[in-house]
């Protein structure tokens, strides 16, 4: 996730030069010289900082427990609405599973899936690695219905001994991601209640990072149509950098892409999950192409998520070193990677080329994208989504595509009636009103930090979340703490 050359980069020159250098190649190439059309930086104009931008008010919603004995405090990934059982629950990449009162006031453990009796064994080694996504069927609740008491989890794990159901085109065996499956006897009890968990998928990780990514159902699915209680996997392309082992455009492999599948059904190779019949290789158009695959050509995919007004899929891709992006998603969609990073060829960590930007039409391009040497950004940079807010109760944010980068805590917006092809200028920054003063999520961490004695946090990883009615969280690995955007009081 970090941008390891771009901080060589930096390192050896500051930013300034490298735009310079960025622009001198622009202006070389529209002169007619013979400079090669490439760069680390294809966005020589920032991101504006005032122009347009919303201050949003905001509460301490609820605070998550640390580890004792384990630093840094709680490691969120995902706070997920529950509605039949009316409460929400958050997890912590290390194992626990918490479950939230709809007023925040009461955190309660609900499942530790590192726990010695489960025999998961979660590797949280390193910033990537660890419990990394987890969600409830639509039926978790319903009793008599196929879907009652289960959720699912999709975590990394040091336990390799079970056979692999995928393995990567190469690398070495660091550790496995495995998606479980788990059933409550009782989905209302106040912690888990039931056994241990059935395993449906287990890949081989080659590498360290770019491990796992986003389980999610689609929240716009109702009963009995054809999205209904199939699982959307967001997964990422194994890791290392560049996508080595070419996993993102072979359709043969699940790594790189974004997977649909049927977690009640059973005609998958193993027997353990289905294959939905409308996922767009099911039917096997292309040779050795898998059923299981929903889109594909994606690098580091964080998060998933849907607009409620156009129904529109949208996708979180961590880029390479110079393009993040947030990109539709539509059935059996080519996004691009590692033969483009964002709107530009890929040619190295170092630089794209560019040359004919968008040039294929059959790549599914971003929406919008930044990149990573912009100056509101550094150190470093990586897209998270998102939410695509339909409501009126913060007037200010209603009908904007919301969206945000992990490491510097910046919170950005587009408009969603009239979404942008690419590129940054339509771009505007989110702030946060902390009586009166605008902050960023990572400012108002810092401080958090230095009320609770600790090391101020050097990064936010800001990560998004709906509630029952549309409410927009912001969590964060940095001080425990939900944060929920508010309106502005009646005047």
């Amino acid at each position: 996730m970090l941008r390891g050359a771009c901080l060589e980069i930096l390192d050896s020159m500051s930013v300034c030069t490298v735009r310079l250098t960025a622009a001198a190649l622009l202006i070389a190439t529209r002169a007619g010289a013979q400079a090669p059309q490439t760069s680390n930086d294809p966005f020589p104009q920032p991101i504006v900082a005032t122009e347009g931008s919303i201050t949003v008010r905001f509460v301490e919603f609820a605070s998550i427990p640390g580890i004792a004995g384990q630093a840094p405090p709680a490691r969120m990934m995902l706070l997920v609405d529950e509605p039949g059982t009316r409460r929400m629950f958050v997890n912590d990449m290390r194992g626990p599973l918490y479950s939230v009162s709809y007023d925040g006031k009461t955190v309660t453990p609900y499942l530790d899936i590192n726990a010695a009796n489960w025999g998961v064994s979660v590797n949280s080694t390193g910033r990537e690695r660890g419990f990394q996504s987890f969600a409830f069927h639509p039926q978790f609740n319903q009793r008599g219905a196929r879907g009652f008491g289960k959720f699912y989890t999709l975590t990394d794990t040091s336990n390799t001994t079970p056979a692999a159901d995928f393995k990567p085109a190469g690398g070495t065996r660091t550790h496995d991601s495995v998606l479980l499956e788990w059933t409550a006897k009782d989905p209302t009890a106040k912690t888990y209640d039931g056994g241990a968990p059935r395993e449906l998928i287990r890949w081989e990780q080659p590498f360290g990072n770019h491990n796992c990514g986003h389980l999610t159902f689609n929240p716009l699915a109702s009963a009995g149509s054809r999205d209904f209680g199939l699982l959307y996997m967001g997964f990422a392309d194994g890791g290392s950098g560049g996508d080595p082992l070419k996993h993102a455009q072979n359709l043969s492999s699940a790594f790189g892409k974004i997977l649909r599948i049927d977690p009640l059904g059973s005609n998958s190779a193993n027997g353990k999950y289905g294959i939905p019949a409308a996922n767009p290789f099911a039917a096997g158009g292309k040779a050795g192409a898998l059923g299981e695959i929903y889109a594909y050509g994606v690098r580091n995919p964080q998060r998933l998520f849907w607009d409620r007004k156009t129904g529109n899929m949208f996708m979180s891709d961590i880029g390479q070193n110079i393009v993040e992006e947030i990109s539709p998603v539509t059935a059996g969609a080519n996004l691009g990677w590692n033969e483009w990073e964002g709107s530009f060829r890929y040619l190295s960590r170092e630089a794209v080329s560019l040359e004919n930007p968008r040039g294929d039409d059959k790549v599914t391009f971003p929406i919008v994208e930044y990149g990573q040497l912009d100056p509101l950004l550094q150190p470093s940079s990586a897209a998270i989504g998102g939410v695509v807010y339909r409501r009126n109760t913060i007037k200010q944010l209603s009908n904007l595509l919301i969206f945000g980068d992990n490491p510097s805590g910046e919170i950005f917006y587009v408009n969603a009636d009239n979404l942008p092809r690419g590129g940054q200028d339509a771009i505007r920054r989110v702030l946060l009103n902390d009586n009166g003063v605008s902050k960023t999520l990572l400012q108002l961490i810092k401080e958090k930090n230095a009320a609770q004695g600790v090391t101020p946090a050097t990064r936010a990883d800001l990560r998004f979340s709906e509630g029952s009615n549309g409410q927009i969280f912001l969590l964060n690995k940095g001080d425990g703490t939900i944060r929920l955007l508010v309106p502005d009081p009646a005047k």
